[in-house]
């Protein structure tokens, strides 16, 4: 390619006229980009509307107040992905990311909101989100305490940790009080719905591959309208237009739930790290820089802390639609901001989210259950990143041992105090990421092959014992000889 056409190419992006899909800064044809836009939206949607849903069950919100979460759930994440593609001063990616409420949160903001309530998840996550800004600001000079083996051991713990939820929900309720909890026809609904997903993901082509648990969620929604477990009754009093009001909630500030939201805003940083790493790489073909991944950092943490002041939860990137842009390359931020645009009109209807609540309970477990599943895989394939060494394997297994066994059996820290006994009793993830951060620094760092040294060390040094006590039996021998 010659220097002249090189460099008219170079002009065309920087005044914005490339048209092309695999330009960050193309802007193609509305027709082209469309399809792009909502394969995007529909990889998204489940995973922005399903935690308000989880939370508004387990702090007994109201049904407006479930309608509210979910509104502000949909807007915010379009607002946070339209941010992100473009920026702001420092803040932002200026990557073909997908930012919006994140799953990966869930169980934290579960043990929070069971103990505080909303008030108390909205005050740790103001609290979550400025810890975040900080860790953007510092992350060049602390990523190294965050290797994969710590981060995957986190990412896994998450992973195993919702699936009670997801199980709970298939059985119809988050609540198993419920009335006609663990009927069978929950069971059908929710198996047709998970089969229907698997068949989408393994078998299915183009948009239905990638829209798998939509398209589950649309079969499992009309086997539910023909068995009669939907109603509308939310949706015909729900207003077509409504903004956003500031503070809707009130925030409480309770040491354990912030301890909890500021240990898995860390963690959700390192998520980020390998995420939008992942986008560069897959999509970009080259390394994530330091101000994309500065701003991408210190953008996710002004973003979760504002949301907190409209009742959105915590932000965060999204894995399914990095895996998109890493399989078709089309990196045009045109197309991504289309999608967030998209997300931003359904949040400012309430009656998107009146329709969202019609999804009944065993349609969302079948469909999410997949979801858990991939985030629990997600830590495997940080974890094995890392060399599967005898210190490693030590990290990960002691993590998953004590965070698992505690979250089991909580009676066993009945008697600690009751803050220490709120922070790491009320979710897995912190005793798992507080025991693999301070292993990590602890544990002597040794990989395969000087554990292998050292083995081989031990079996020289035992060849050598072994032949000084020969030698000297032999000694012994010919003395005894020579004294007879």
């Amino acid at each position: 390619m010659s220097d002249a056409t090189s460099s008219s190419e170079e002009r065309a992006r920087i005044d914005g006229k490339s048209t092309s899909l695999f330009d960050f800064y193309g802007k193609p044809k509305f027709l082209k980009v469309l399809p792009l836009s909502l394969q995007h939206l529909l990889a998204m949607i489940a995973g922005v509307i399903t935690p308000p849903i989880i939370v508004a069950g387990v702090v007994g919100a109201s049904v407006e107040e479930k309608l509210l979460l979910i509104q502000i759930a949909v807007l915010a994440s379009g607002v946070c992905t339209v941010f992100h593609l473009y920026g702001v001063w420092k803040f932002g990616a200026r990557l073909p990311a997908i930012f919006g409420v994140g799953f990966a949160y869930v169980p934290t903001l579960v043990a929070v909101g069971a103990q505080y309530g909303i008030e108390g998840i909205l005050g740790a996550q103001l609290i979550g989100g400025m810890t975040m800004v900080v860790v953007g600001y510092f992350i060049q000079y602390i990523r190294h305490l965050f290797p994969p083996v710590v981060a995957g051991t986190v990412v896994l713990v998450i992973g195993l940790s919702l699936y009670d939820i997801a199980i709970r929900y298939m059985a119809g309720s988050g609540n198993v009080n419920a009335a006609n909890f663990g009927d069978p026809i929950n069971w059908i609904v929710a198996v047709v719905t998970l089969l229907t997903v698997l068949i989408a993901a393994q078998f299915g082509k183009g948009v239905i591959k990638l829209s798998a648990i939509i398209v589950g969620i649309v079969v499992g929604y009309l086997l539910s309208l023909s068995l009669g477990l939907v109603s509308f009754d939310n949706v015909a009093n729900a207003s077509w237009v409504a903004v956003p009001k500031l503070m809707p909630f009130e925030m409480e500030f309770h040491t354990a739930a912030i301890a909890s939201m500021v240990v898995i805003c860390v963690i959700n940083s390192v998520q980020t790290i390998g995420d939008l790493s992942a986008t560069t790489v897959g999509g970009m073909n080259r390394e994530l820089k330091t101000k994309e991944l500065t701003g991408g950092l210190l953008g996710n943490g002004l973003t979760t802390t504002i949301s907190s002041f409209f009742g959105a939860l915590p932000t965060s990137t999204f894995s399914q639609n990095v895996g998109i842009v890493a399989m078709t390359k089309v990196i045009s931020r045109y197309v991504l901001a289309l999608a967030g645009i998209f997300m931003i009109l359904a949040g400012l209807s309430p009656k998107f989210g009146a329709m969202i609540t019609t999804i009944p309970y065993p349609v969302l477990g079948g469909a999410t259950i997949t979801v858990f599943g991939m985030i629990t895989m997600t830590g495997i394939q940080l974890l094995v990143k890392d060399e599967m060494s005898a210190r490693n394997m030590t990290i990960v297994g002691l993590s998953l041992a004590l965070s698992l066994g505690i979250a089991a059996e909580p009676s066993a820290i009945e008697q600690f105090p009751a803050v220490l006994r709120d922070l790491i009793g009320g979710a897995p993830i912190v005793v798992a990421a507080i025991t693999a951060f301070t292993l990590n620094i602890v544990l002597p760092k040794k990989s395969l092959s000087d554990e292998a040294k050292e083995r081989e060390k031990i079996a020289n040094e035992d060849k050598d014992t072994k032949g000084e006590a020969n030698n000297q039996g032999d000694n012994l021998s010919q003395r005894s000889v020579h004294a007879e």
